[in-house]
């Protein structure tokens, strides 16, 4: 037989394998659970029959994909194309009726079923900052979304229909509507009682169909996109196939799916209304009713009555107590009622104390209007700096969010008192749990929680508005939450500038072990020296010692760097991993963090290069002769630090002084 004839016959029967002819079909989803991945919040309502991806709550996510990969292609065969499929959904989203809901769901086709590092909001439970738009994904994604505004400050009111391949960049969008009788009709996905939506991929053309329309029959006759999209590249042999939704901070809706059918090389089977389950009622505007609207009217005059005699009250007893708002106030995150923190822990008792530092005592708290476990740091005013002053600083790091960084909820002013109020995270501290006879962190917890550090420190390093340095950077300030998801905070020393300015901070700060040695000359703080700090807290991760002893005569830099040179940086690993790691991650962490702690602050690298090492997206630097990124030596002297640069006489520690190795250089601002 030719060669060219097998070849052909090789072809066809490599087309005929994969033109196999498969369907399901969920009119409704009672005691459908066995032929489901579910993940995030998503869930099925037995009671209804109904898929919720998510209910009406902030920021959470869900996905429900079939249970069983789908071969798509032959992935060993280049030249094989995808198979073509149709699918068929009914879904709907219902949002408060007082305002816009969030942030939709997508049809998805993805490698796996579970993505915990994703995030919600724009993102819809699938991608996050750093892996958007990265071809490795391998997911295609039609959304349904209902909030515009991804990459922009603000978010506005979205409706439309997007494709996206790898991210949430659209390939091609457009607004919700559908063609009836060959006008072009738009309507809103959150006002309707749902949406029926058709999916259709011809594997020969390469042609992506997408129609939705606010009813199941009949199918309008064009679809809404109609796109030449070669996914080959996208799709690796076998797939799941389903649905991810999300919400997001201040926007949330509840998402649902009605009923879903799905045929790969063939057409969806048809759904039939009369069997699905009835959508979840939409909320009505109480406007919408005369009789409401003279209700309201009465009740809001009636409102603003009391609301008139509530200031004057409030007025009254505030100059009765000599107590009025500063303008600053005004500006700053959200005021707790100091009552209201005072409940909350308990009259600030000794049993609820959780933390005492040198700019205040922390304490746990619940909330009493809502149950929410919170952190409250109490700080004693500051004579030698104004109340306006710090809380303009408060104000700014208040709009710091991140998910490696301790969310600031707001703050209270009582008498000499400045309380801010953070969220409670339940596993402490880093520090403590290094410490902790009785509990030893694995390997790949630490390895996660350092490079959580990094992402935080590079969103103030690079990615917010505003440089932001820490300038503490050190284990007690790390705190750990139930997931081992590090949290950074304990702001209380930042200082913020322009990205294109210089910092002009002439203060030393910050606690002995940690602090760079350029501070020792100039006093000034940089991104650098909280990349020295950082290299200083990964050495400490490893090997779960503090940078200086009590007595002052051992220094973690030196130690490691000497068996560095040795050949035998392996010693210096935490005896309590009972040699169970990764070598490879070890060495990096390890090398890294000599590279982070040397001691010219022009050679130690960003924290973008940081997190790029940790990532292992590119190489560490191949360093043959060690001694010229020595650390400072342990006999150098810590050298005459100046507490403030205001004049006053100059204070002189050396290490062998120092009876703890946390204690911070300047108890203040």
């Amino acid at each position: 037989m030719a060669p060219k004839t097998l070849f052909g016959l090789l072809i066809f029967l490599i087309l005929l394998v994969t033109s196999t002819a498969f369907s399901f079909l969920f009119q409704g989803f009672n005691n459908k659970e066995s032929n489901f991945t579910l993940s995030g919040q998503s869930n099925i309502d037995q009671h209804r029959g109904i898929l919720e991806l998510t209910r009406r709550e902030n920021n959470i996510f869900g996905h429900a994909f079939y249970n069983k990969p789908i071969k798509i292609r032959n992935a060993s065969v280049p030249q094989t194309r995808v198979s073509s499929f149709s699918t068929c959904f009914v879904f709907s989203i219902v949002s408060l009726s007082s305002r816009p809901g969030g942030f939709g769901l997508a049809f998805t086709i993805a490698p796996k079923t579970n993505f915990p590092e994703a995030e919600g909001g724009h993102f819809l439970g699938l991608f996050n900052t750093f892996n958007d738009m990265n071809a490795s994904n391998h997911i295609l994604l039609v959304e349904f979304d209902t909030v515009n505004g991804y990459k922009d400050e603000i978010d506005t009111e979205g409706n439309h229909v997007g494709v996206n391949i790898n991210g949430m960049n659209s390939t091609r969008a457009e607004a919700a509507t559908f063609f009836e009788k060959g006008q072009k009709e738009e309507f809103n996905m959150e006002k309707a009682d749902f949406v029926c939506a058709w999916i259709e991929y011809d594997g020969k053309t390469n042609i992506l169909d997408v129609t939705i329309a606010p009813h199941l029959d009949p199918k309008p006759s064009q679809p809404l996109i109609s796109q030449a999209i070669d996914i080959k590249s996208v799709m690796k042999e076998s797939m799941y196939f389903g649905f991810s939704a999300s919400t997001g901070k201040r926007k949330a809706s509840s998402h649902y799916i009605l009923g879903w059918s799905f045929s790969l090389n063939g057409v969806a089977p048809p759904l039939n209304a009369s069997l699905l389950p009835k959508p979840p009622p939409k909320e009505k505007d109480p406007s919408s009713f005369p009789w409401v609207k003279v209700v309201i009217s009465v009740l809001s005059a009636l409102t603003f009555t009391l609301l008139c005699l509530l200031f004057f009250v409030t007025l009254y007893k505030r100059y009765t107590t000599f107590e009025t708002l500063e303008d600053w106030e005004m500006d700053c995150p959200h005021r707790f009622r100091y009552r209201d923190l005072h409940l909350a822990t308990k009259g600030f008792i000794e049993s609820q104390l959780i933390g005492v530092g040198g700019f205040g005592s922390v304490y746990k708290g619940v909330l009493p209007s809502t149950g929410t476990e919170v952190a409250v740091k109490r700080i004693m005013r500051s004579p030698r700096q104004g109340m306006r002053e710090f809380a303009a600083e408060i104000e700014s790091l208040g709009r710091l969010r991140h998910k490696n960084l301790v969310n600031l909820q707001g703050w209270c002013k009582h008498k000499n008192y400045l309380l801010l109020i953070y969220d409670y995270i339940p596993n402490g501290s880093l520090d403590s749990l290094l410490i902790n006879k009785n509990f030893a962190l694995d390997w790949d917890q630490r390895f996660h929680i350092l490079k959580g550090v990094a992402a935080g420190l590079l969103y103030l390093h690079e990615e917010w508005e505003q440089v932001v340095i820490h300038r503490d950077v050190k284990s007690s300030n790390i705190l750990i939450d139930g997931d081992f998801n590090a949290h950074l905070g304990d702001f209380g020393l930042a200082r913020l500038h322009s990205h294109d300015q210089v910092s002009h901070t002439t203060s030393v700060v910050g606690t002995i072990g940690y602090i760079a040695p350029e501070l020792t000359r100039t006093g000034k703080s940089s991104t650098r020296s909280d990349v020295y700090a950082f290299g200083v807290l990964l050495l400490e991760v490893v090997a779960g010692t503090r940078p200086v002893s009590s007595s002052g005569q051992f220094f973690l830099v030196d130690w490691v760097l000497e068996n560095r040179q040795l050949g035998q940086i392996l010693e210096v690993v935490d005896p309590k991993l009972n040699s169970v790691y990764n070598e490879e991650e070890v060495e990096l962490v390890l090398t890294l963090g000599l590279l982070c702690a040397q001691h010219k602050a022009d050679y130690r690298p960003s924290m973008k290069q940081v997190v790029r090492y940790l990532n292992f997206d590119d190489p560490l630097p191949d360093i043959t002769d060690w001694r010229h990124y020595d650390s400072q030596s342990s006999t150098a002297s810590f050298g005459f630090y100046d507490a403030r640069s205001t004049g006053k006489t100059t204070t002189s520690y050396s290490i062998s002084s120092i009876g703890r190795t946390t204690m911070s250089i300047e108890s203040g601002r």
